[in-house]
């Protein structure tokens, strides 16, 4: 099989062949049909965070294909079974996390793309458990970005606790924000899109953002304030410097939920400020398997939209460099021979 690998932090990917995983006891083999490009595939290829995968490794969290092969006790799933593979690759199931609700928080949990290979290949090994069936009527190619921009934003609008008619602000309007916008929309709120770029404001107005917010040109957290200021701010752009931006804006009560995650990224947080006006930090770690489930059923319903694009997977280089430059639209997806 064709993969993408990781051999030297900050080097090019490799493209190699490997021979086809088998699966073990409890895993699955996948023909991967398709695969998005996440930012955090960038950080794991560069080493950016405190705890670094090892190389060599074989990227890639939103990886999407048909169930090829089953390990022993595998029963629930069947061969030509189209499944999503997650970031959450594996969690132990039977700690405080896992058994309240929050296994994405597990201490044993077993990352894709990262802790073991992920979906930049022809083929990939995942655990049955958190192989997410992909319902009917959603292609390979959409159902992958859903897989974890989708989840990881809708979690982040749980976690904040939005209400219809709230101000939501939406900083950072690329693979993750796009979805955002759109899941705020469903929940009721009012939405506010931040960005730097004309391609990716124009396409949050076209998704239904009441706001649209050019950072470039106008300080974010006067902004908000002047609509009232936001009950709750994603700050998905992966910059310390929008995250504090954002923040300015909340309105008294207001969260600032951080999910993007920048390689060495802090912000000031003001004590007074923070006490006086009553607002909260708290962070989003994508979604659960239910959270997952959801967010298909929504695409399934008609109520999101998936902004994408195809690329062959040898494109892996040149297509980090456009995410880096800021590039793409959206969602990049690696097209292995998805079928729609």
């Amino acid at each position: 099989m064709k993969a993408a690998v990781v051999r030297a932090f900050g080097e090019p990917l490799a493209i190699e062949d490997r021979p086809d995983p088998e699966p073990g006891p409890g895993q699955v083999r996948i023909r991967v049909e398709a695969s998005g490009l996440c930012h955090t595939d960038i950080h794991a290829a560069h080493g950016d965070w405190p705890v670094k995968p090892n190389p060599p490794f074989v990227p890639g969290h939103e990886g999407v294909g048909l169930v090829e092969r089953l390990g022993d006790g595998v029963t629930h799933l069947t061969v030509g079974q189209r499944v999503a593979v997650p970031w959450l690759g594996k969690a132990c199931g039977r700690c405080e996390h896992c058994l309240s609700g929050w296994e994405t928080l597990c201490e044993r949990q077993i990352n894709t793309g990262y802790a073991c290979d992920g979906g930049y290949a022809e083929k990939m090994l995942a655990w049955a458990d958190f192989a997410q069936p992909v319902p009917q009527g959603i292609s390979a190619v959409e159902a992958a970005p859903l897989t974890c921009a989708g989840v990881t934003t809708y979690k982040a609008l749980k976690v904040a606790g939005v209400r219809p008619a709230q101000l939501v602000a939406v900083s950072g309007v690329g693979g993750l924000g796009h979805l955002a916008v759109q899941y705020a929309k469903i929940a009721g709120a009012r939405v506010a899109a931040i960005d730097v770029t004309d391609e990716k404001l124009e396409l949050a107005a076209e998704l239904g953002a009441d706001i649209v917010i050019d950072a470039r040109k106008h300080d974010v957290g006067e902004t908000l304030k002047r609509y009232g200021g936001a009950h709750a701010a994603l700050a998905l752009a992966v910059d310390e410097q929008a995250f504090a931006a954002v923040n300015a804006g909340l309105r008294r009560g207001g969260k600032l939920v951080m999910v993007a995650l920048p390689a060495h990224g802090t912000i000031e947080v003001p004590i007074f400020d923070t006490v006086l006006n009553g607002t909260s930090v708290i962070g989003s770690i994508v979604g659960t398997r239910q959270d997952l489930a959801e967010v298909f059923q929504l695409h399934v319903a008609g109520r999101t939209r998936v902004v994408y694009e195809t690329r062959p997977l040898d494109s892996v280089n040149e297509s980090i460099d456009a995410v880096l430059r800021g590039q793409v639209k959206a969602r990049i997806v690696f097209d292995l021979g998805a079928g729609q």
